[in-house]
């Protein structure tokens, strides 16, 4: 089998990583791939990751029988579409599909219409009547750029004064370009937050392991949004009980509602969920594998991803076991000091062998490589992940091997997990 993974982050590095586990696999391609990958595919840096003629036309060339799309941005371009109008297996949603992760507003109205659980909310494209919303309603409040915006078009407003200026930021400056024409403004959720992907085929949706991703920069949750300092799976605050009424009153349902509206869905379906007191609600949906949460959660899939991705693509996923490994996984992301906001590319990368000879796996996902080695190459350098028998060994595990990497002004939490590691206690 010859296989194609589209993207070049950390969650690329680690489907690149579980795939080169499926049997029979005799090449991979990435485009454009990372220094990480180098070891598993072949890295292809010359073709747009938006360009689906050349994409089609590399797929057919070198004969590729199954293809992984990574970031959203692809997905949003049709690029499923244009492998399937040619004949190609592509394991995503298409356009129409991905607009649950593409349009926000078109993501709440869906829930709405077929009663999935999230929080309350108006859509608008006028920002005088979204201010004017905004003080009826008071703080805190959430303003969401209503297109993609890279993971950070969401502004969580403590006060009436931050969630104005988040209306004046996106719909009048303009800060995520054309995604923030329009606005979701929503009530916010109180709980803990946890994610669940799912592999789906259009009528069957199987879970994954659960996570927790950690947004904030700094410990103790404090500090700007970024786009995830780290996970861990599974998450302990979505219970056996809550995973089935997930399942029952989200996943299933939405996977059905996509149906419903001409827009099957395959894939891989990431519900950001908020387990609030009336019981779990959607934040958002996303269409594709999250970062950093496929870097903890694949680790501990214990089967074939390629025969999995197949069985989504060809309708048969009912007839499929997936199967997981009853153990923790932690991923600390070392990052470029000064992330989310302005930081400096280009410095050298050390130890990265040795966190590995102690067992730890380190997926690169801002990374070049230049004549003095490997540098940094984006805000979230590596996430540095391992796997134990429980959680709290798994962090230890994770932390010994960080410190074994070193480059200029690193930055990462020290808590990551800091929630399971209370509930055990």
């Amino acid at each position: 089998m010859r296989i194609l993974v589209i993207g070049g982050g950390g969650r690329e590095h680690t489907l690149a990583w579980k795939l080169s586990q499926s049997q029979g696999v005799e090449k991979m391609y990435a485009i454009p791939g990372n220094p990480g990958m180098e070891s598993l595919a072949e890295c292809i840096s010359n073709i747009s990751i938006s360009d689906n003629i050349s994409l089609v036309k590399f797929a057919e060339e070198h004969k590729i029988d199954l293809t992984v799309v990574g970031p959203e941005l692809p997905l949003a371009n049709g690029l499923v579409d244009a492998f399937e109008e040619a004949g190609l297996k592509a394991f995503g949603p298409t356009k129409a599909a991905a607009e649950i992760e593409g349009s926000k507003a078109f993501s709440k109205w869906l829930m709405k219409k077929y009663e999935i659980p999230t929080a309350k909310f108006e859509v608008f494209t006028d920002a005088q009547k979204a201010r004017e919303y905004i003080k009826a309603q008071g703080a805190p409040i959430v303003i969401k750029a209503d297109g993609l915006a890279a993971g950070k078009g969401v502004i969580v407003a403590a006060t009436l004064q931050e969630a104005l200026e988040a209306v004046d930021s996106i719909m009048c400056d303009h800060t995520f370009g054309d995604a923030g024409s329009r606005v979701v403004i929503e009530e916010c959720l109180v709980g803990e937050e946890a994610s669940l992907l799912a592999f789906t085929d259009g009528k069957t949706i199987i879970p994954m392991i659960s996570s927790q991703d950690h947004k904030r920069a700094f410990d103790n949750d404090e500090g700007p949004n970024t786009g995830g300092m780290g996970t861990y799976a599974p998450a302990p605050v979505l219970t056996q009980d809550l995973l089935k009424q997930v399942q029952k009153e989200i996943l299933e349902p939405t996977v059905k509602a996509m149906q419903q509206e001409g827009r099957k869905y395959c894939g891989c379906l990431y519900a950001g969920l908020m387990i609030t007191a009336d019981g779990p609600k959607v934040i958002e949906f996303n269409a594709r594998f999250g970062d950093p949460e496929t870097q903890v959660v694949l680790p501990l899939l214990d089967g074939d991803l390629a025969q999995i991705m197949l069985a989504c693509i060809e309708g048969n996923l009912a007839k499929t076991e997936v199967k997981w490994e009853e153990k923790a996984t932690v991923c600390v992301v070392m990052a470029a000091g000064g992330y989310p906001a302005n930081y400096k590319k280009g410095d050298v990368i050390t130890g990265m062998d040795k966190a590995e000879a102690d067992g730890a796996v380190v997926f690169h996902a801002g990374t070049a490589k230049t004549e003095a080695g490997i540098v940094t190459n984006g805000g979230r350098v590596l996430g540095v992940t391992a796997k134990a028998d429980n959680i709290k060994e798994a962090v230890d595990k994770a932390y010994k091997a960080v410190s074994k990497i070193n480059f200029a002004k690193v930055h990462y939490r020290k808590d990551i997990a800091y929630r399971a590691i209370a509930r055990l206690k």
